[in-house]
């Protein structure tokens, strides 16, 4: 309704002789700001959205975004800083009165912001730099109370997907972030972690010193924010950070049985010897779900190997259809195309204009998109959330590289799929994928992509 207003008021400053682009962008700084106010509202999950719309906020036109990320900037520069009192009170609700005990030197200044609280730097009693993670006092109703103000608007995804189970979904997001107040089993996670990537050759993942209460003490992790690659970097290292972020996710839930999903740039660091720091273990999940190995299997194989029939019982099978519910399997084929891209080549860029489309043409409210038919079974819900955030970062960091070669070491089932497509001359079968490839014909598997 207020979008709504802001139009019928610029269509009154554009009769009164205004230029039709200054009152768009008028409309666009004012609907912007109105984001900012209302996610500024939502006191618990206002970071963790803001660092899911930055990702988002590549769907736009690069000449429609600008205002949109002034909001989003200001929002993640607006998260509440403790004052040091409330730091030292909060220190002492959970690590005791003589907290100072455990720190040689505790810097009472904020060093970062976290989603539902702060990290501050220190030096613990044994002379390792440490950081310090601190809960916001009353961040849990904080953010339970912005979780039932997300399930009352959650009726608002069925304009999007009408045919899915919008309730249910929303259920299982409500499940991921209420997961992240748990620093217990945050630690826990940052442990499996520590030891799965001990002395690895591309990855750190800071050990976990001690957890009292709302309280993680970790390493400290010196290095380069990816962020800062991500807009100053050179192709080089943009390519080689963008793959081993890739590699982080796919190969987590084989190293640590455990699925990374808060994929955003605050979260990893380019390290002096080159390797991908890595930290903030709140949002992990069990993986892979018992499910996971048929889907991936189900839908490749359908895709690169099979035909309709395959496709549509692949949908069918693994609940990404509501029972009874009439999909039009030729359009998903086709929608699907675009996905199979980077799969067909060698090397493959992934790049924001890319993501941009694949993010409007799955979000695209007319009647005729096939995504319309679909739903998304709840126990996929943490895999979307990893896949979809990792390959918003990739995309930012305007990745090119072996995409396909990731996949392939990760994920036997997707493996399995395209050395049966390879043996065929990379020929689809009578799914022709979505008339093979835009009615182009198969292409050689050593092209580059560079769209």
């Amino acid at each position: 309704m207020a979008y709504a207003g802001r139009q019928a008021a610029g269509v009154g400053k554009r009769a009164l002789g205004r230029p039709g682009a200054g009152v768009n962008l008028d409309i666009q700084v004012r609907t912007a700001q109105h984001i900012f106010q209302v996610l500024g509202e939502l006191k618990g999950c206002a970071t963790k959205l803001g660092q899911l719309l930055s990702i988002y906020e590549l769907v736009l036109p690069p000449k429609f975004a600008e205002p949109y990320r002034m909001a989003l900037t200001q929002l993640q520069d607006s998260t509440p800083i403790m004052l040091p009192q409330t730091v030292e009170t909060a220190m002492a609700a959970h690590m005791g009165s003589n907290w100072r005990w455990y720190f040689r030197e505790f810097d009472t200044r904020r060093a970062a912001g976290a989603s539902i609280g702060q990290v501050h730097r220190g030096v613990w009693h044994d002379g390792t730099e440490v950081a310090i993670k601190v809960m916001y006092p009353g961040a849990r109703a904080a953010v339970h109370a912005d979780l039932d103000q997300l399930r009352r608007m959650s009726v608002l995804g069925t304009v999007f997907v009408p045919g899915a189970d919008v309730k249910a979904v929303t259920e299982a997001i409500c499940d991921c972030i209420s997961e992240e107040l748990d620093y217990e089993a945050e630690a826990e996670n940052q442990r499996v972690f520590a030891d799965a990537y001990a002395d690895d050759a591309d990855f750190v993942v800071p050990r976990v010193l001690a957890r009292h209460g709302d309280v993680i003490i970790s390493e400290w992790l010196t290095g380069t924010p990816l962020s800062r690659i991500i807009a100053s970097g050179a192709p080089e290292e943009r390519n080689r950070l963008g793959l081993l972020l890739l590699r982080f996710v796919l190969s987590s839930w084989n190293r640590a049985g455990l699925l990374y999903c808060d994929v955003h740039p605050g979260n990893f660091r380019v390290l002096p010897d080159g390797r991908l720091g890595v930290v903030d273990f709140g949002a992990c999940a069990p993986w892979p779900a018992p499910e996971f190995p048929g889907v991936v299997s189900g839908y490749f194989e359908a895709l690169f190997n099979g035909g309709r029939t395959e496709l549509e019982a692949a949908i069918r099978d693994h609940g990404f259809a509501e029972p009874g519910r009439t999909i039009d399997v030729d359009a998903v084929a086709e929608a699907f195309v675009p996905l199979c891209d980077p799969f067909l080549h060698n090397t493959f860029r992934l790049s924001t204009d890319w993501f941009r489309q694949q993010i409007r043409r799955a979000m695209d409210p007319r009647l005729s998109n096939a995504n319309r038919d679909l739903t998304m079974p709840p126990y996929f819900t943490p895999f979307a959330r990893a896949f979809l955030t990792v390959i918003g970062v990739v995309c930012q960091l305007d990745t090119e590289g072996p995409i396909r070669a990731e996949f392939v070491r990760w994920v036997p089932e997707i493996a399995a799929a395209l050395e049966s497509f390879d043996r065929r001359g990379g020929k689809p079968a009578d799914l022709g994928i979505a008339r093979t490839l835009r009615g182009t014909g198969p292409r050689p598997l050593s092209a580059v992509h560079t769209g």
